[in-house]
């Protein structure tokens, strides 16, 4: 049985929850089993979501799965946002240094 190599972690904004898998791949981004621009119309929340992975440019290196619930479309972006990053650390603790610098590691406390 082979093994498969995942990064996950846990974002949150508000009331929204995201558990984030990152998985060695082409750039698939899916969320609640949904393509990124399916579940989120609006490029504002597609690049918010992104952000991350554009900062370490990784964006093509990962497919990315998020689960999320709770709060609205905003928040659960926001969420994924903070899980891809704190999941792109597990991956590699160089990339704190730029992700710290873009703001992606700031928890959002309300």
């Amino acid at each position: 049985m082979a093994t498969l190599t995942q990064y996950q972690a846990v974002g949150r904004r508000k009331t929204s929850v995201a558990r984030v898998y990152l998985r060695p791949g082409s750039g698939t981004i899916t969320i609640n089993k949904k393509p990124l621009e399916t579940y989120l119309p609006t490029e504002v929340r597609q690049k918010a979501l992104t952000g991350p992975l554009d900062a370490t440019e990784t964006r093509d290196k990962f497919d990315v799965i998020v689960n999320t619930k709770g709060g609205g479309l905003t928040g659960q972006a926001e969420a994924c946002q903070l899980g891809i990053a704190r999941a792109l650390l597990k991956f590699d603790e160089e990339l704190r240094g730029t992700l710290r610098d873009g703001g992606y590691l700031t928890r959002d406390p309300r």
